[in-house]
């Protein structure tokens, strides 16, 4: 079996999902542009002019054009990959001996890559975009609120740093009951299966426990971005309403992305579990290694 990891499925698949990844990064490039927009469009209107509706319905067309392709072209593409990946890997399971409950859940587990590549991929791909194009335009009009979003941007990365090999112990800790689900239902003894279900619980409130903590410390940065925006761009003088709403609009839609990330990160610490896990099982045999991203429990 070839080697399976998010890296190396993306290269597999390359030609297939780098047209996706193209549709994803025009379609981002045009949605970074609405707030814009629409703050243009917003002053045209109190100057008696209709040149910045025009501009915001072409542009709103386009982009709602590009998503619709894409989203039909993904579904199709990842639902392909699957169908190649998934067959070879119960395949190697089998091989190395691996009981059917453990290749029952493997076979769900490894769906993961695939999910976030069809789902979640795409967002980090236009998140990031979005991020790089965002922040330009911010550092433009207020450079004080571009280093406001920049101190945010750090507080996520340092809170997530800190509990990286927690959330990964506690994921190890999740799966390692899921691939006892099998047998254990199979053995019909309804102590068992009830104990089960409480150690599976009790591993994802665990979970739920150390994301929710991550995003009290996030949402501190996030209240102080929201109070320090209005206040700092009324103070520097701005004074056209439809370019204050742009400025407002940038920062709402940069924290909208932020936010989003500790539930890549939280993704990423799952599949690299799930890598590790599927790696050395087969290493016993040499014939599979996988890395990538957690699901967010919560």
């Amino acid at each position: 079996m070839k080697l399976v990891s998010l890296n190396n499925l993306i290269i597999r698949f390359k030609w297939r999902i780098s047209f996706t990844f193209l549709l994803i990064i025009v379609e981002s490039l045009l949605t970074i542009l609405y707030p814009l927009l629409i703050g243009l469009a917003i002053n045209d209107l109190i100057d008696g002019k209709y040149q910045g509706i025009m501009n915001l319905t072409i542009f709103a067309g386009l982009s709602l054009l590009i998503g619709s392709a894409r989203r039909f072209y993904d579904t199709r593409i990842y639902a392909g990959i699957y169908r190649v990946i998934a067959p070879e890997m119960v395949a190697s399971e089998f091989k190395n001996g691996s009981s059917l409950s453990t290749v029952s859940a493997r076979s769900s587990l490894i769906n993961e890559f695939v999910e976030f590549l069809e789902n979640s991929m795409p967002e980090v791909v236009g998140a990031i975009v979005t991020l790089v194009g965002v922040l330009s335009i911010i550092a433009a009009l207020n450079i004080w609120v571009f280093f406001a979003c920049l101190a945010l941007l750090f507080l996520v990365a340092i809170t997530y740093t800190v509990s990286w090999n927690k959330n990964f112990r506690l994921n190890s800790g999740f799966n390692n009951e899921l691939e006892k689900r099998v047998s254990t239902l199979v053995s019909k003894n309804q102590e068992l299966i009830k104990s089960h279900f409480k150690e599976l619980m009790r591993w994802n409130i665990k979970l739920s426990d150390l994301e929710t903590l991550n995003y009290f410390v996030i949402y501190i940065g996030v209240i102080a971005l929201f109070i320090f925006t209005p206040f700092v761009v009324i103070e520097s003088g701005v004074l056209k309403y439809g370019l204050i709403f742009a400025i407002l609009m940038y920062v709402f839609d940069y924290i909208e992305k932020v936010i989003a990330f500790p539930l890549y990160i939280q993704q990423l610490i799952r599949l690299k579990e799930i890598s590790n896990r599927l790696s050395q099982s087969s290493n016993h045999v040499g014939s599979l290694s996988v890395s990538g991203m957690p699901e967010m429990r919560g």
